[in-house]
């Protein structure tokens, strides 16, 4: 199977959601390495890193300004011309994935196979419905599968680099592309912090609307800060204004898998727990009993988050 993935990045460094996405890229080609695509500007550096993956065959770099933001628009029609001969085009399931891939399917007139947390063969896929409460398995006939893949469901791809084969050859092309004109970038606005990832954190302090409002979310960042954590949000702490909307995790927002997850003041639903509840540990503090957060959590706490957090803190 000659699989084609996606990188995501930034223009200077490849992102987790990659080596995670080539996973199960792996899983669809059996024996056959895989090929990247790193499209971009100025990003020579990303591809010498998506070489370095164990796994990857061969990386094709395309350069250039239509490419630098990674639009809708031109991303779908590079990916339908290099769709010939491939047999899957894959990519994580991140926002910049979500934006190309379906617009890539309707170019080729196919099915997207969306989420998917498992690979059981080259045309079966695996993935959550209806926010995580069903699990479907997909077949797919079409010629080409056009596959987004959930990270946190995927181990990483490891560096080969000094450990293995050599580098995967980089092969320059496709870097003259017209822009479509449909959409243009106008800016990025990125909250700057010295907290880890959100997405790749091993330790995620989430807090809901039970925190009252947005000041007392700082008692999530002191804690945080004590475990070396991501602070993340329910979308009801997100609509109230508590945090921004990048902190969101859930259906809605980024799905997470930490080590450890900490949810405080947050009830559980059904959209909530889509994001967080594939986390190794979960741990609940909540005054309400009968909260569903409680129905997934490894350790609950039944106690009002305002005495229990400064408690927690202080212990730590």
């Amino acid at each position: 199977m000659a699989v084609l993935l996606v990188a995501d990045h930034d223009n200077r460094a490849l992102h987790d959601a990659t080596a995670r996405a080539l996973t199960a890229a792996a899983q669809m080609a059996g024996d056959t390495p895989v090929a990247v695509l790193v499209a971009g500007q100025d990003c020579a550096a990303v591809a010498e890193q998506a070489a370095g993956l164990a796994g990857v065959g061969s990386v094709l770099h395309a350069d250039g300004a239509v490419f630098a933001h990674r639009l809708a628009e031109p991303m779908a029609a590079l990916l339908a011309g290099l769709a010939d001969g491939h047999s899957h085009i894959v990519a994580p399931a991140t926002t910049t994935g979500k934006n190309i891939m379906p617009r890539l399917a309707a170019l080729l007139d196919v099915m997207i196979v969306s989420d998917i947390i498992g690979v059981e063969a080259p045309d079966t896929f695996v993935r959550p419905i209806y926010a995580g409460n069903a699990i479907q398995t997909v077949r797919s006939a079409d010629a080409v599968k056009v596959v987004t893949v959930r990270g946190t469901a995927f181990a990483p791809a490891t560096v080969s680099i000094g450990a293995g084969p050599a580098p995967a050859s980089i092969e320059a092309g496709a870097g003259a592309a017209d822009d479509p004109g449909v959409s243009a970038w106008v800016e990025d606005r990125v909250r700057e912090s010295d907290r880890p990832d959100l997405s790749s954190a091993r330790v995620v302090v989430s807090g809901g609307r039970g925190l009252g409002s947005k000041e007392n979310f700082a008692m999530l960042e002191r804690l945080a800060g004590k475990l070396g954590a991501a602070v993340g949000a329910s979308r009801a702490a997100v609509d109230a204004g508590f945090a921004p909307n990048e902190l969101q995790v859930g259906q809605t927002g980024k799905a997470v898998a930490p080590d450890l997850y900490v949810a405080i003041g947050i009830s559980g639903a059904i959209q909530h727990l889509a994001g967080m509840k594939d986390s190794k540990i979960i741990v609940a503090i909540n005054k309400d009993a009968d909260a569903p957060i409680f129905q997934v959590a490894d350790y609950g706490l039944v106690a009002d988050l305002f005495e229990a957090v400064p408690a927690l803190e202080a212990e730590l």
